[in-house]
Parts: C-alpha cells; structure tokens; sequence
C-alpha cells in the first residue's frame, strides 16, 4: 500500500470519489453490456428472457468481522447471488451492488472487500453496471441484485416437481453450519484468552465451506453437456430441509428423503460429533452450503448415476404422503423444515 494511500480515509475521499475508484478497476465480461457505471442507468441488450434476483447482507446477522476476512466477504456476496441465478439453469451476466458502510471502515477495508468481488466476477465472467454506496451508523450492509439470462424453454422453476420424480443434490451438504461453528467456538476462545491463537489447521474444508462458497456454474454447463433439464431446481442456502419443503410446496408434492443418502463429507462428519451435533442434522438444518437440489425424471438419472458430484437422496410421492425423512431401519419421521429464518425470536 503506497504512502498515499495510507494517508487517506473515506471522509477525504468522499462519496464520489470512492465510486470513481471503484469504477476504474471494474472490468467487462459480457457482450450483453452496452453501458455500465457512470450514467443514471445501465443499459443490457438481450434477446432471451432476464432474470433477476436480489440478496441483503448484513453485518452482525449475516457475518461477523471478527472472524471474516474481507476479501472472503466480498466474494461470498457476489456468490451467493450468483447461486440464484443457476438455480434457475440460467447463466448470471451482471451484478449492481450497493453498500452502506459505518465510519469504522477504512479506504484499504474496502479495497480489499472489493478485490474479492472482482475475484468472483472474474471467475463467473459477470459485469458491475452499477450500485450505491452510502454511509450508515453501525457496521456494513451490503446489498446486491444479480441478473441472469436464459431462453424461456431452459429456465427450471420450483413448482414443476411431479410424483416420481428422483430427488439430487450436488456436493456435500452440513460444512459451512459446522465450520461456523468451528469460527464462533474460537472466538468465545479468543474473548476469554486474546493471547491464545486459534485451532484451525484441522478445518480448512469446512471454513473454505462458510468463508468462502462457490456457486455450482459445473452442475449447470453438467446439465446442457448431458442434455438434461431438471424438473425443478433450487439452491441450498437455508437448510437441505427447508428448500425441500419450498419444492414440495411449490409444486403441491410430497417426498421421501432416505437419511444415508445424504452425502456429508468426512471432515463434516467428525466435526458434529465433537460438537455433540448428529451429522443429519447438521445437513438438513444448516444452510449456506449452496450446493443445488433438484428433481429429474427417472429416464435421466442413467446419465448422471456415476457422476461424483451428484447424489440422488429420495423421490417425490403424492401429497398425501407428507415430506418425510427414512431413517435407518425404514423407519419413517416428518421432516421439519428447522433452517435459518429471520423473524424467529
């Protein structure tokens, strides 16, 4: 960092001046992109249908700066977005993002959250055409809209699940709740103890997990190489069981999810059992992990049956049959839908 910009804070800079810093290093991907920053709008050019999606995140309720590395957050923002858009078996294309930041941020904080955003523009091939930044009285709030592309025959929505139907997800499922766990263990630690360092050279899988997730563009491209269309789609982001719930509620079905199915990864495992937490419900409730599930006709799963990254845990049944959790033995349990919601005292 040069002496220059040692010396200068987001007061001096001001407003304006920190957009136009941020502008300069903003870097264009998309042929779609006929005007980005600068102008009272941006302009997109597209002939398929756009998609749009929108995601807040807020200090203290969605990340702690204790334990969050800024370049980590500024990528995991821009991802988290991102991973709505696939949801829906389009491709993301441009972001706006617009933030409220609190006095105790300086220039070279959001320097650093930024070269993480661009990291995961870079990576997705996606444009910034625009934002806001203003400041705010306590902490940082982020707030990003993500656009997507897709002609209308791909676009997978919730609500077309039909009875039969095999029940996927990709990746592992519990890591980012348990490496959470891990971060907010050792800060207790480190609030006790500030001398004491943290014990985190047994967790990289699982922190990688919480701090810094990847939105799953492989699944997607998987699907077009394969020539599959899912029956319906959505991101894990609040639980494995509540996004069960949001497919079999949007598209009036039940489902049966077998417990040994659920595909937990090793470090994951071993991780719930030290916290005395059952590895299930680690997978089910935890959230964050934004891997996808979706639902495929049984004709399709010959194609994807030895791909690693996929798992089929259960199938959709008719309503009646209620959304239920086989466990071992065959013994049946209503599933409950116990993932992260905002309004709960």
């Amino acid at each position: 960092m040069s002496e220059e910009e040692n010396i200068i804070n987001l007061k001096d800079l001001g407003e304006f001046g920190l957009i136009d810093r941020i502008t300069k290093k903003i870097k264009s991907y998309q042929n779609s992109t006929l005007l980005g920053p600068g102008d009272d709008a941006a302009i997109i050019k597209s002939e398929k249908n756009i998609l749009i999606s929108t995601d807040m995140l807020v200090e203290g309720i969605h990340f702690d700066m204790s334990f969050t590395p800024l370049k980590h957050l500024g990528y995991k923002s821009v991802i988290v977005n991102l991973s709505d858009i696939y949801a829906m078996n389009a491709t993301p294309s441009q972001i706006t993002i617009s933030l409220g930041i609190s006095s105790k941020y300086t220039l070279e904080a959001i320097d650093e959250f930024y070269d993480g955003v661009f990291l995961a523009c870079e990576k997705h091939s996606v444009d910034i055409v625009g934002g806001d930044i203003t400041s705010c009285l306590n902490g940082l709030t982020i707030s990003i809209t993500a656009l997507g592309e897709a002609n209308p025959k791909d676009i997978v929505r919730r609500s077309e699940a039909k009875e039969n139907d095999l029940l996927i997800v990709s990746g592992d499922l519990g890591g980012a709740y348990m490496g959470l766990n891990v971060l907010q263990r050792e800060k207790e630690v480190w609030k006790n103890n500030p001398n004491m360092q943290p014990e985190l050279d047994d967790f990289n899988y699982i922190l990688e997990r919480q701090l810094k997730p990847e939105a799953r563009k492989d699944i997607i491209e998987l699907f077009k190489d394969l020539e599959i269309k899912p029956t319906s789609m959505i991101d894990i982001s609040d639980g494995l069981a509540s996004e069960i719930f949001h497919i079999c509620k949007s598209s009036n079905v039940g489902c049966q999810v077998y417990e040994n199915k659920i595909p937990i990864d090793p470090e994951t495992y071993k991780t719930s059992m030290d916290f005395n937490t059952n590895p299930t419900v680690s997978a089910l409730n935890g959230g964050e992990d934004y891997e996808l599930l979706f639902t495929i006709n049984q004709k399709d799963y010959e194609k994807i049956k030895n791909d690693p990254k996929l798992t089929a845990i259960g199938h959709i049944t008719n309503k009646d049959q209620g959304i239920n959790l086989i466990g071992n033995g065959d013994t049946v349990t209503p599933l409950k839908a116990q993932g992260w919601n905002h309004f709960n005292s």
